[in-house]
């Protein structure tokens, strides 16, 4: 499956900005941490709307979620919160 735009990719290992403009957030490679843990994505910085959470499960191995159609749109600025994950790679557009 391709994308139609360019897309950029941010790599976190601790909760932050993904985008700090309008964006749409397409695909995320979640490594999990030892414990469960999640992924929320907000809209507008860490204050913002939830817009979506992704629960993964403890010592697991690497996931990747391709977002359905356009993916999640942020117009804020997209911003993530990791809890005992180990990194996140967020690929957006």
């Amino acid at each position: 499956m391709g994308y139609m735009s360019d897309v950029q990719s941010t790599y976190l290992t601790a909760s932050g900005d993904i985008f700090t403009g309008r964006t749409r957030v397409k695909g995320i490679y979640i490594v999990p941490g030892a414990g469960a843990g999640s992924v929320v994505i907000k809209n507008g910085g860490s204050g913002g709307t939830t817009v979506a959470q992704i629960d993964v499960t403890a010592a697991g191995g690497a996931v990747y979620l391709h977002l359905p159609e356009d993916g999640l749109l942020c117009t804020e600025g997209a911003y993530a919160t990791l809890t005992t994950i180990t990194s996140a790679t967020f690929f957006w557009a």
